[in-house]
């Protein structure tokens, strides 16, 4: 397992990663219907703290192969078996998301297990073959395989101790890569990091889309849902517009900066599948106006505030943007402003854009 160039020309995704990603669809798709359950039927709080867990979990896995494929991507028959392997554990982990919802997380460990089973043996297989990062890559099968020992014992736990200890384990799952590459990094390529973080975010704008469509079906019935449509149609838009619209491997200078844009993704992604599930609840219409304009408003502000944070900083009319967004909340139907914010950002981003 010879390391990739990470000067390599023309580097894309491959079939075997669309087909990783693929699998994730089934998983965000499942917590962001849970999300939208929890709101409509009341269970605010308990939907938003089990949404946050259970989207690191299915993010977490998610990092963790792109980076080490970014690197080591040999495409050989032990790769992809292992590969297989580790997307056997995704669909173990998508299975097990809704008792994650009801704190069960007996069948999401398992689907890590799996899925760190593959990873630790693909890091001893870079370690074997590239001298140079063999500290790194030990490194980091040590730290994967104490981690999966860390999530098996805290589900031993239940309640309050159950939640201080998944989020102990979440610092530390964290702390692994920044521990593993200090001293000499894994040659993980910049612009395929990035293609890669794009293609998951169009896939999470996908549950925007799904929230969308229900909205069309719900038209034929009740045409005011005709106006959650469009205007959630007009969002996937704006973000697709702004995410895309200048790239982001020039930021992927080092570590530091890397790992910093990667971590602060979990931000983008879990708010961006969040204002599907806020559209779902606008339609399912079993909520007051202001709880239904919050699950869609919060998210799509977090979102402009993490994508201003992370990707376009030049400009402050993300952050103007949603103070607006948040002010609409208290004006009419948040969503049909919500959407006419976004066109409006829109429009000014694309003024204030130097001519390419």
């Amino acid at each position: 397992m010879r390391p990739r160039d990470k000067h390599e020309q023309h580097r894309v995704a491959t079939p075997l990663e669309l087909l990783f990603d693929l699998c994730f669809v089934v998983a965000i798709a499942v917590a962001g219907r849970l999300l939208h359950h929890s709101i409509s039927e009341h269970h605010v709080a308990h939907g938003i703290v089990a949404y946050l867990l259970v989207f690191f979990a299915i993010w977490w896995a998610w990092m963790n192969f792109t980076w080490f494929a970014s690197a080591y991507d040999t495409d050989d028959v032990p790769y992809r078996l292992t590969v297989l392997v580790q997307i056997a554990g995704v669909l173990v982990l998508a299975a097990g998301v809704e008792n994650a919802f009801e704190g069960d997380y007996g069948i999401v460990t398992l689907g890590y297990v799996i899925m760190r089973a593959g990873l630790v043996t693909q890091w001893l297989r870079a370690a074997h073959a590239d001298p140079r990062r063999r500290r790194t890559a030990r490194r980091m099968a040590l730290g994967v395989s104490a981690c999966m020992v860390g999530w098996g014992l805290i589900l031993l736990t239940h309640d309050t101790l159950h939640l201080v200890l998944f989020l102990v384990m979440v610092g530390l799952e964290l702390a692994v890569p920044l521990w593993g590459e200090r001293g000499v990094r894994t040659p993980w390529h910049p612009h395929h990091i990035a293609e890669r973080y794009g293609l998951l975010f169009i896939i999470v704008l996908g549950e925007i889309i799904l929230s969308t469509t229900l909205a069309v079906q719900a038209g034929f019935v009740q045409e005011r849902h005709w106006w959650v449509a469009l205007s959630g149609l007009v969002i996937v838009f704006a973000f697709w517009w702004l995410y895309f619209d200048e790239p982001a491997h020039h930021r992927l200078v080092d570590n530091r900066h890397a790992f910093t844009w990667g971590y602060g993704h979990y931000v983008v992604f879990a708010s961006a599948a969040a204002i599907g599930a806020g559209i779902a609840v606008v339609v399912d219409g079993t909520t007051s106006r202001l709880t239904a304009s919050l699950a869609v408003a919060v998210p799509t502000a977090i979102l402009l505030v993490a994508l201003w944070v992370l990707h376009l900083r030049r400009s402050w009319l993300l952050p103007a943007a949603a103070v607006l967004v948040l002010a609409s909340t208290l004006v009419g139907p948040a969503l049909v402003l919500v959407a006419a914010v976004m066109v409006a950002l829109v429009a000014a981003w694309i003024a204030t854009t130097p001519a390419r």
